[in-house]
């Protein structure tokens, strides 16, 4: 008699048992191995979504008017005279300590 199992070890044919046969294992390279088409569209689909994004983004972008342009510029050169201050004062308190310790 047959039974219902649905991956039954051995199959009975009229009083007769066998074992099922067994399939031959994947190869190690194939196994969880993703299809060609998912590794295109892992590789494909965030540059396309960067090429839309930049496009976008191009797309809304100005250009700035004179007096934005010089607040901008105003506002960067001050950002680079005040880090060259904080350098300049950081580098003076350390010269005297490096001395003293590399002195001792």
């Amino acid at each position: 008699p047959m039974t219902m199992n649905p991956r039954p070890a051995r199959v009975v044919v009229v009083g007769v048992t066998r074992p099922l046969p067994r399939r031959a294992p994947r190869p190690a390279s194939r196994l969880n191995a993703p299809d060609t088409m998912e590794v295109a569209d892992i590789a494909v689909k965030p540059v396309k979504e960067f090429a839309k994004d930049s496009y976008r983004l191009v797309r809304k972008c100005t250009k700035p008017d004179r007096k934005e342009f010089s607040k901008i510029a105003t506002r960067t050169g001050l950002g680079f005279i005040v880090m060259g201050f904080v350098g300049f004062f950081v580098k003076l308190i350390f010269i005297p300590i490096n001395n003293i310790i590399l002195a001792a």
